[in-house]
């Protein structure tokens, strides 16, 4: 089938307005291009000041009055909309619960899955929007039939595409990604904002949660779960350190355990388990973190669900390579076996898996399989 570019028509679209330069002149592309284009703001604090500031984060005052003087700007309307309850509940909370399981979540994928492409497009297609456009670096694409697909951004050192592996069919339908095609640098973007006279053309980009004002996340979940002594054991149970809660540590940790006793081949120890049950972090070499499989949950498919196994590459992290994987849907679970090991893999993660380019889709890992004897 033929690929055709994003459709060209125009149309009502909403654009999520961080205060970032990204969002700015991705609202501004898709104002050019001659959409209709009102912007949005979106509070996702009830207290903005408990939310990061100095321009580091999305969250905060200072962003919401950026994001509304660029589009003073670009001359389109602009509203703030109030969706901190939703994020408190689907994004923080969720947040906190997935580490006190022990797991270790994502939230900024979360964030686009239920308060981006959820939350903000409801309420956009209520009002009779078409589409909603964001910063993000990805690309749509319209075959001949009609049908979209999620593909990586031109500019694989920008691609964005892993944290939008949550998106389904019906939220591909009314995405809109003005950046996806850029094959630019960043200083280029904001070479871009300059001539478009955005002041953000020079704000720091954040890559911090935005929830965690002072960057300490573990001090951040202390608040919440409280203190909670427990014992850091190597492989074979012995206990040789002390911690104030599991939840603290992620699989592959290394800096941070405090252990005083050094191992007796010297090397370092890294996290290899996390057992919230008994309060226990088990460590150990770091050839023990090889995973060879895992089973993943709460698949979502970017189209129609694979039939049958196949062979696709994964992605594991946000800012991480590809590996090539088999992947097979069994009684609504993803079982995925790596072709070659792969280190610090947690449960919590999201695995998305790539065809060539394409999106395919995304799930939450549940279990893994160690290549080598040791805590699966």
């Amino acid at each position: 089938m033929t690929e055709t570019p994003q459709r060209s028509r125009p149309l009502r679209v909403l654009a999520a307005m961080s205060g970032g330069v990204d969002s700015a002149v991705a609202a501004a592309r898709a104002a050019e291009a001659g959409h209709d284009v009102t912007g949005v703001h979106l509070a996702l604090s009830a207290n903005p000041q408990s939310f990061r500031t100095g321009a580091r984060g999305c969250c905060t005052i200072e962003d919401s009055r950026d994001a509304r003087r660029a589009a003073d700007v670009i001359g389109i309307p602009f509203y703030v909309w109030d969706l901190a309850d939703r994020f408190r509940e689907d994004v923080v909370e969720d947040f906190v619960a997935e580490y006190e399981a022990g797991r270790t979540p994502n939230p900024c994928l979360r964030c686009n899955e239920k308060i981006k492409f959820a939350a903000l497009l409801d309420k956009a297609l209520a009002l009779g929007f078409d589409a909603v456009c964001t910063g993000h670096y990805a690309k749509v694409v319209t075959l001949a039939d009609g049908t979209r697909e999620l593909h990586r951004a031109s500019d694989m050192a920008k691609d964005q595409s892993y944290v939008l592996g949550v998106l389904d069919d019906r939220q591909l339908a009314h995405a809109l990604f003005p950046l996806g095609d850029t094959v630019t640098t960043k200083d280029e973007i904001r070479a871009e904002a300059e001539r478009r006279d955005l002041a953000v053309a020079k704000k720091p980009d954040s890559h911090d949660i935005c929830f965690i004002a002072d960057g300490d996340t573990q001090g951040f979940l202390a608040e919440r779960l409280g203190r909670s002594e427990g014992d850091i054991v190597d492989e074979s149970g012995h206990r040789i350190g002390t911690h104030e809660g599991a939840y603290g540590f992620t699989i592959g940790q290394r800096k941070g355990l405090r252990i005083g006793t050094p191992a007796p081949d010297g090397k370092p120890r890294y996290v290899l388990d996390i057992s919230p049950v008994d309060n226990t972090v088990t460590v150990g070499p770091a050839a023990a973190l090889d995973v060879s499989a895992l089973t993943a949950i709460k698949p979502r498919w970017c189209g129609a669900a694979p039939a049958g196994p196949g062979t696709y590459t994964a992605q594991l992290r946000a800012h991480g390579g590809e590996t090539e994987v088999t992947a097979e849907l069994v009684d609504g679970s993803l079982e995925v076996t790596f072709t070659e090991p792969v280190r610090g893999v947690a449960p919590g993660q999201a695995i998305v898996l790539y065809d060539g380019t394409r999106v395919v889709g995304s799930a939450t890992i549940a279990s893994t399989t160690r290549a080598t004897a040791g805590v699966a």
